[in-house]
């Protein structure tokens, strides 16, 4: 398992398949928001707990616990941090470079 912390108030868990790239995040509620970035995997956020707006070309999404989205690939998106959440995140397919990302100590 690989961990990584890419944003102030955002702290990761990593993992891969054969196919798909999971990563599970805590992130604080006064957390940096993540910035509108693109990628070639599709993904998919699944709230756990607590809130996140989630913008997918440029329609922001409030998602609560329980919720999902699906990121179209190469569609621009980003996440404002409305409160304190636990989110997975889930790419397909795999997603080798990863911000922030470090070994296990």
């Amino acid at each position: 398992m690989l961990h990584g912390a890419p944003l102030p108030g955002w702290t990761g868990r990593f993992f891969h398949s054969s196919n798909m790239t999971f990563a599970h995040w805590d992130i604080d509620a006064d957390a940096a928001d993540l910035h509108e970035h693109h990628h070639e995997q599709e993904e998919v956020w699944n709230v756990v707990a607590g809130e996140v707006d989630v913008v997918v070309d440029g329609v922001a999404h409030r998602l609560r616990r329980g919720d999902a989205i699906v990121v179209p690939p190469h569609a621009p998106h980003a996440a404002l941090i409305a409160r304190s959440c636990e989110v997975l995140v889930t790419d397909f397919p795999v997603r080798e470079q990863l911000p922030g990302v470090r070994s296990p100590d």
